[in-house]
């Protein structure tokens, strides 16, 4: 994306701060043309030092001299305050802008973007964009009105050696864009390359159990420094580049200071130009010569500014892949749980990006149709790839099949908004996730508002679970179905607690537990579990499905699972085998059958003798 489109798209964020904006411009304005005084002063007190200056002058020049500059510093004070906290503000509207958009963005759309490459333009190319968008215009407006200031006064001292002393600089306009694309250039390169280093970085914390299971630290390490040292490259190719930008400009204004020195110095020879005239006028020119430099900079930060600004224009521009909130139906009302139906269900995952668009799509769902009346209960099993995370997936619109529809009390899901849609359903995926904050606010994460969270700790630490008036119902039910109150009262502080990252300091049956309970918490008219009880002894297990019969009586529930003890009691079960559905019907009616289902359940049986013996 060219420079100049890229940071046009920055001017909606200007406007709810342009009331500081103008006022910011407007200081640096008044400090420039407040500084291009002293010399003037400067001028009349070398002057009147060669005649006789009358009584008290030098000293009243002085002081007009230190009150200039004290007010000049003042303004300057003032345009730094203004403009760099306009440019915090956007960057902090910004990012929340990005993040925002990334929530409404499916699963098909981060199927083909990496987790470092997007925490690296939320956080660099973000920063980037705040330079150009606060130090970057600050400068350059600087710049432009000191050089005017400056000009005007060296053109009032000296017409013909103004003439003379800019002549070199004819040659910046070429020297900036020679050098202002290339700039771009490379620092979209660098920040390509910190993309790859922080998502290098970002796998290897979050598996740093695997890499030490297989004894890969070295290798990992050796892979790390490889992305670091090409990310150091790229940076001094960058360093080069303004290596030649910054010397190149500053040595186009000594050229003018050594015509200056000649000149001048000729004319004040020939008594054309005063002693303290000649001394402003370098004044004047070293004014001027600085912003010049500047310049460099400036268009530096310019420059990297717009090619963040392509990067973060990536996340604000991008549509979900496949998943829509384009729905205006309404659900009708329901009191228990909602039937769901599905009809004719074809569901293939999205491609990579590059992919033939003639080839048959790698069904991982083919031709499902079933119907949940409310309130009932489908368990959904098969072997590992049959397609049961792909089905819960398509029922709060993780994915949209591409064929036939979902169904909730005869809607289709994909006319229902999102919003709602998702606020009948608690689902427990497949691989845990908790957050690093305590138990209780994870169990309450579902719960409207934060309230929910807020009350938790209001309660003292020697109750696990919080008792009183301001009782979290919800929360306290929940974590008695999931068979959390033992792990609570084994914890230090309960549901106060607070867990590492992802929940680290549990163990993968007590976030599967707390995940459970999150799920239930709020009460939801349709609930999913996803093998949710993988990793739970089978003593828990039977004590949680025994919760759960009670929890799940008046709501809707769809239960995917590998264990056929956790789906035995479901009003119907659904087998899966390579995406297509092969048998239906109650546990008795399919073992009767001594089809795949009893043949599961006698492996199951096979394998828990082998583990007790």
């Amino acid at each position: 994306m060219p420079s100049r489109v890229a940071l046009r798209r920055l001017i909606p964020y200007f406007r709810p701060y342009r009331t500081a904006l103008l006022l910011g411009l407007g200081c640096v304005v008044a400090a420039s043309a407040i500084a291009n005084l002293i010399p003037g002063f400067l001028r009349r007190a070398i002057d009147a030092m060669e005649g006789t200056p009358k009584d008290g002058e030098l000293w009243r020049l002085g002081a007009v001299m230190l009150v200039t500059a004290a007010v000049a510093g003042l303004f300057r004070f003032g345009m730094r305050e203004l403009l760099n906290s306009v440019s915090r503000r956007i960057e902090t509207d910004l990012r929340r802008d990005a993040m925002e958009r990334l929530f409404l963005l499916d699963a098909a759309w981060f199927g083909h973007r990496r987790t470092g490459d997007l925490m690296a333009r939320l956080t660099n190319d973000v920063q980037a964009v705040r330079m150009a968008a606060g130090p970057a215009i600050m400068y350059f407006v600087n710049t432009i009105f000191g050089a005017i200031f400056a000009l005007f006064m060296m053109v009032r001292l000296s017409p013909s050696l103004t003439f003379f002393a800019l002549l070199p600089m004819l040659g910046l306009p070429v020297l900036m864009i020679r050098l202002g694309r290339a700039v771009h250039d490379r620092f979209e390169s660098v920040q390509a390359q910190f993309s790859t280093l922080t998502t290098r970085a970002q796998e290897n914390l979050t598996g740093v159990r695997v890499v030490r299971a297989y004894q890969q630290e070295p290798a990992e390490v050796e892979r790390f420094a490889a992305a670091g040292d090409e990310y150091l490259a790229r940076n001094m190719r960058l360093a080069r580049l303004n290596g030649i930008m910054n010397p190149g400009f500053a040595l186009l204004a000594g050229l003018g200071g050594a015509i200056t020195i000649g000149v001048g110095g000729r004319q004040l020879i020939d008594g054309t130009l005063t002693v303290g005239a000649f001394v402003a006028f370098g004044i004047y020119l070293s004014m001027l010569t600085w912003p010049l430099i500047a310049l460099g900079w400036t268009i530096n930060l310019f420059q990297r500014g717009a090619a963040s600004m392509g990067r973060v224009l990536e996340i604000l521009d991008a549509q979900p892949g496949q998943v829509r909130d384009a729905g205006e139906a309404v659900l009708p009302e329901a009191r228990g749980g909602r039937a769901l139906t599905f009809r004719h269900v074809w569901f293939a995952y999205p491609p990579p990006a590059v992919h033939d668009a003639d080839a048959e799509p790698r069904w991982v769902l083919r031709d499902v149709s079933f119907h949940v009346p409310a309130g009932g209960t489908l368990a959904i099993v098969g072997a590992t790839g049959s397609g049961k995370s792909a089905l819960l997936d398509l029922v709060p619109r993780l994915y949209d099949p591409q064929r036939g529809e979902v169904l909730l009390d005869g809607v289709p899901v994909h006319t229902v908004p999102l919003a709602t849609l998702r606020a009948e359903i608690g689902y427990v995926p497949q691989e845990t996730l908790l957050f690093s904050e305590t138990i209780g606010s994870n169990v309450a994460y579902g719960l409207d508002g934060t309230p929910a969270i807020e009350a938790l700790h209001t309660h003292t630490a020697e109750h696990p679970i919080p008792q009183g008036e301001d009782v979290l119902p919800e929360v306290i039910e929940a974590t008695q179905v999931a068979q959390l109150t033992d792990t609570l009262a084994a914890l230090p502080d309960g549901l106060h607690t607070p867990l590492g990252e992802r929940g680290i300091n549990l163990s993968g049956g007590q976030k599967q537990r707390t995940a459970l309970a999150r799920a239930l918490a709020r009460r939801p008219r349709i609930v999913l579990l996803d093998d949710a009880l993988s990793a739970v002894d089978t003593h828990t297990e039977a004590a949680i499905l025994r919760g759960l019969r009670g929890a799940l009586s008046e709501r809707t529930a769809v239960i995917a699972s590998h264990r056929i003890s956790a789906v035995r009691d479901a009003d119907c079960i659904l087998v899966l085998h390579d995406g297509a559905v092969v048998e239906t019907g109650t546990h008795d009616a399919l073992m009767a059958q001594g089809g795949r289902y009893a043949q599961l359940l006698r492996r199951q049986e096979l394998l828990d003798a082998v583990e007790v013996a």
